[in-house]
């Protein structure tokens, strides 16, 4: 098979339709009638299931894999990207919010590149200042903390070859962080700049956010832990010279140091920082708690598909 493209379905039942006709116009364009649109629900609370399938029940080269519950967006493209069959795997989210029309120029730079993927970059964040600004000091903690310089405003659309696709599914870890892993697996990627529409609200709330940045920092990066050693020994440092200090002072001057104010304060302050680095350390702890018992990042409950004719 020539062509796979992958979206995954949540809340998309007014956007399927439309993804369905302007996906398979363009796959024919570059693949002619070898192609597949694997369609992941991950979940989906509205009716994307029953009209993605019906779709499949009238195109053979719908697939619809229904995952047994939500596991979240990630987690869903990497089971799209396992049950892609295509030489080419073209990777996009089924909003609209980008263009399917985008296989077309993806498909000629690869081809002129002879690169192996092809991944669209904002030439402006959607969204307002905060959400701009947000994700640029994302992408600069992530790279002071992990050393690793991800390309910014990437998207979720791309076009990859089936070799990279099989490299990025040997990682194997159950909290994934997409943008990390697919530019530690390597090979010769290449951006193409787009302008990302805006049809639907974001789902990925505040809460959400956060919970991606803690696992993308942990998942890839045990600066945290190298900085508790150091905060540490820098703290038992300053207190060894004020401990000098104390006792020159009460030897020198034969006054008692009081300051019942800054003892406390010191307390609090060093409790503090004692329950937020148990807190990391704990963070660290759960992950390796979670890949230990190496339960599958997803649970498929059934796939369809019409047989070919």
């Amino acid at each position: 098979m020539k062509l796979s493209i992958v979206a995954t379905l949540y809340q998309s039942s007014s956007y399927i339709a439309e993804f369905y006709q302007r996906a398979c116009a363009c796959a024919r364009h570059v693949a002619g009638e070898d192609f597949e649109i694997v369609l992941v629900n991950d979940g989906s609370p509205d009716d994307s299931l029953e009209l993605a399938v019906q779709l499949s029940k009238n195109d053979h080269h719908v697939v619809v894999v229904d995952l047994s519950r939500n596991f979240g967006h990630h987690k869903a493209m990497m089971t799209g990207l396992a049950h892609a069959k295509g030489e080419q795997v073209f990777l996009i989210d089924s909003d609209l919010e980008e263009e399917p029309e985008w296989l077309l120029p993806f498909n000629e730079q690869m081809k002129s590149s002879a690169c192996d993927v092809v991944y669209g970059v904002q030439e402006k964040r959607k969204g307002g200042r905060i959400e701009s600004w947000s994700g640029q000091w994302f992408y600069h903690f992530f790279k002071a903390l992990t050393g690793l310089a991800l390309p910014k405003n990437v998207v979720t659309c791309r076009l990859m070859t089936h070799r990279y696709v099989e490299a990025l599914l040997r990682h194997t870890e159950r909290e994934i962080f997409m943008a990390g892993l697919w530019y530690i697996t390597g090979f010769d990627q290449r951006p193409l700049y787009v302008k990302k529409h805006s049809t639907s609200e974001t789902t990925y709330t505040f809460r959400k956010k956060m919970s991606l940045l803690v696992n993308s920092v942990t998942s890839f990066s045990n600066a945290p832990l190298i900085g508790i050693f150091y905060i540490g020994i820098s703290i038992s440092l300053i207190a060894t010279i004020y401990i000098s200090y104390l006792v020159l002072h009460w030897v020198f001057l034969s006054q008692p140091v009081s300051g019942w104010t800054s003892v406390m304060a010191s307390i609090w302050l060093l409790g503090g920082m004692i329950i937020s680095f148990i807190g990391v350390v704990g963070i660290y702890l759960s992950k390796i708690f979670s890949e230990t018992k190496q339960r599958p990042y997803t649970i498929v409950r059934q796939i369809y598909a019409k047989e070919q004719e």
